[in-house]
């Protein structure tokens, strides 16, 4: 038999838009497990999505699997024959265990000894007998969020309607939640019929001429050249944002872009304000001239054809309509309460149970940020707008425009700050001190803003650890490894010259003086600085540095970001250097026996030096220690290891002249103790016995 195409096609009441990609995928990426599970060879995979269906098709699948020929083997010939030939009960035993019988059995020798096989073939099944059970590994498909309909228990995206499952032209029967399989499939909604199916290859076909087009690239590339259209013809610019492109053409069978337009008064509210109204609120395009500035006009895209595109037009400008009035509205209300009268409402806002008022913490973020600002040494005048910028960080919070528009938070503020007086710098605090709010966002421009930005981060990272509010596992409902993250990335941006643990000890102090900690700070302190091991971890990993290197560099205190981002690249480029290895070979040995010290060890005594290579090791110690430390804090890596390879022989000579473990207790500890202050001063670098070096380092 010949090979032949397979199709599965599941009906469904609409989809949410933001699921039906993933699902399409999923269903896919089950459809080539299965196949390579069940031994089925196949061509390709060819997957499908509308709002209303998820298909795949399996283009020249086998009309079999695969045969399967083992060769297992058994018992040795000494104890599965007898001497007449006969086979024993444990070679009869094992031909058994095999679904074999013992004319099977042959012998065969493996380095010189006899054992007793047997080939277990087993011949594939027919394609077609098969087939059903994709029909359950698709019925098993998981989504963000599930249903169950009727009285059936099984949970779906949305209740299944209808089934195609056709092989070649054969109809596999299979059933989810009470529908049974056919050939029937449905058109668009209000423009398409039910239709027929006689081949999985003229899938598409038959239900573009029912107005779905079942390819979403497809559908996708219409809405492209539609909008070219549009702006070809009307000279304007569409700039398509590719997130919102996607959630449309997951929203519609066909498209149909067409454009609208209103009134021109509307331009006067504040762009972000007619931009989330229009991309947010109603998936449509904004238009802009060749200035890109703003036009009293929009595209959208109509899930049908051109008939009555008119009354479309209409009913979209007039839902527009009520959304921009209501923007005015917002817009014009907002200005008659100041943003320092709109903060002091913040203290009727609950944060979180626990940890106050949004006013609270404010007051929290404003302390936590001016401290800050002194440690880094700010100006006056950069202190007085951290000061002011703190203070309105959140004020936004309490205007109606907010209340509507919530992904507008900052910029808002941004916007009535200026407009009430404030001047740039504060008010651009107030919209960046939420950067960045996702992973690979811009981080705040300006220093104050990164300030108070990392303020408010660490504090909600820290109260939330000081509540017991502590992600774990895939929950973390409050979003506390991303503010952990943002704080990272902000303090790395800006190269603040401030350590990880000192913002984790500065920002407990502030919420304990509050009242909000409800656990130990030293506890706590050491938690949280495991907490942001991992976020630097996951950094560092994203920028390509072994593990590793992050095991070297994560043993001790984080100290600065930046200085220990720029240490990874620095480490990670020097493995592959033969030299390097002998000077890791040799500082490893010092931390390596360090350990064997007392945990306080003492101090290291001049007079209880029997040879020159301590000494020797001492004065060597004694000039890296005033050397290391500025390089380091200048992020000056090649003259920090430069120096440290100068270290390396003084330690080699060291270990080949001296025994540490000496029998004189005194001397052996004061050994010890000289390799603790070493071992310790070598660790602010790095600890180098956490690396690994392959074989084809040179």
């Amino acid at each position: 038999m010949a090979n032949k195409d397979y199709l599965l096609e599941i009906g469904l009441e609409e989809m949410p838009a933001r699921f039906v990609t993933d699902a399409m995928l999923q269903l896919e990426s089950r459809a080539a497990a299965w196949l390579k599970d069940k031994r089925i060879n196949y061509t390709a995979i060819a997957s499908f999505s509308t709002p209303r269906r998820l298909a795949v098709r399996i283009e020249g699948a086998a009309d079999a699997q695969e045969d399967i020929v083992e060769t297992k083997k058994g018992p040795a010939r000494s104890i599965a024959q007898a001497e007449d030939g006969s086979w024993t009960k444990a070679a009869i035993g094992f031909a058994k265990g095999q679904g074999l019988s013992e004319n099977d059995l042959y012998i065969e020798s493996i380095k010189d000894v006899e054992y007793v096989f047997a080939k277990k073939e087993e011949k594939g099944r027919a394609t077609a007998e098969l087939l059903p059970e994709l029909g359950a590994e698709a019925s098993k498909m998981t989504f963000p969020k599930s249903m169950k309909w009727g009285s059936h228990t099984m949970r779906y995206v949305r209740p299944v309607q209808w089934i195609v499952s056709l092989y070649g032209t054969e109809i596999i029967p299979m059933e989810m939640a009470g529908v049974k399989a056919g050939r029937q499939t449905r058109g668009h909604r209000f423009l398409g019929a039910n239709t027929v199916i006689e081949s999985p290859a003229a899938y598409e076909a038959v239900l573009e001429k029912e107005w779905v087009i079942a390819e979403p690239s497809e559908r996708k590339e219409m809405i492209r050249k539609q909008i070219a259209a549009i702006e070809e013809k009307e000279n304007w610019l569409i700039p398509i944002n590719e997130d919102l492109l996607e959630e449309i053409n997951n929203l519609v069978e066909y498209p149909t872009a067409l454009s609208g337009s209103f009134d021109v008064s509307y331009l006067e509210l504040p762009q972000e304000v007619l931009i989330t109204s229009m991309r947010e609120h109603q998936r449509y395009f904004p238009v802009e001239d060749e200035n890109a500035r703003l036009l009293p006009n929009f595209v959208t895209v109509r899930n049908g054809n051109e008939e009555h595109i008119e009354n479309v037009r209409k009913g979209n400008e007039k839902v527009l309509r009520a959304r921009l009035a209501d923007g005015r509205f917002f817009y014009e209300e907002d200005q008659k309460l100041p943003p320092e009268q709109a903060a002091a409402k913040l203290d009727n806002i609950v944060y979180q149970e626990g940890l106050g008022t949004i006013g609270d913490k404010v007051r929290r973020i404003q302390g936590l940020s001016l401290a800050a600002a002194k440690k880094i040494s700010l100006s006056e005048e950069a202190q007085e707008n951290i000061r002011r910028g703190a203070f309105l960080s959140k004020f936004d919070l309490v205007t109606l425009m907010v209340d509507e528009f919530t992904e507008l938070q900052g910029i808002v503020g941004e916007k009535y700050a200026l407009l009430a007086g404030e001047n740039e710098t504060v008010a651009r605090s107030i919209r960046e001190h939420y950067l960045p709010r996702f992973a690979g966002d811009m981080t705040p421009s300006s220093k104050e803003a990164a300030v108070i930005g990392l303020a408010d981060k660490m504090d909600t990272v820290v109260t939330a650890f000081g509540i017991g509010a502590v992600p774990t596992g895939s929950q973390d409902p409050n979003g506390i490894r991303r503010h952990a993250a943002g704080a990272v990335a902000i303090m790395l941006a800006q190269e603040l010259p401030i350590t990880v643990e000192g913002m984790i000890q500065q920002t407990m102090e502030i919420a304990a003086k509050a009242g909000v900690l409800k656990r130990p700070e030293e506890e706590l302190a050491i938690e949280l600085q495991e907490f942001f091991k991992q976020r630097i971890r996951n950094l560092l990993l994203e920028r390509s540095i072994s593990h590793d290197v992050c095991d070297a560099l994560l043993q001790g205190d984080i100290g600065y970001i930046y200085i220990l981002v720029n240490k990874a690249g620095f480490l990670q480029a020097q493995k592959n250097k033969a030299s390097f290895k002998e000077t890791v070979e040799a500082l490893s040995r010092v931390t390596n026996i360090s350990k064997k010290a007392e945990l306080d060890a003492p101090p290291v005594r001049t007079e209880l030096m029997e040879n020159d290579q301590e000494k020797q090791l001492m004065k060597a110690h004694e000039e890296l220690a005033v050397s290391l430390p500025s390089l380091l804090q200048d992020n000056s890596m090649e003259e920090a290891l430069q120096e440290l390879e100068k270290l390396s022989p003084y330690i080699n000579d060291y270990f080949e002249h001296v025994m540490v473990m000496s029998d004189d207790e005194a001397v052996k500890q004061n050994r010890l103790a000289q390799m603790v202050q070493l071992s310790g001063l070598i660790q602010t670098f790095a600890d180098f016995r956490y690396l690994v070096f392959t074989e084809s380092s040179d």
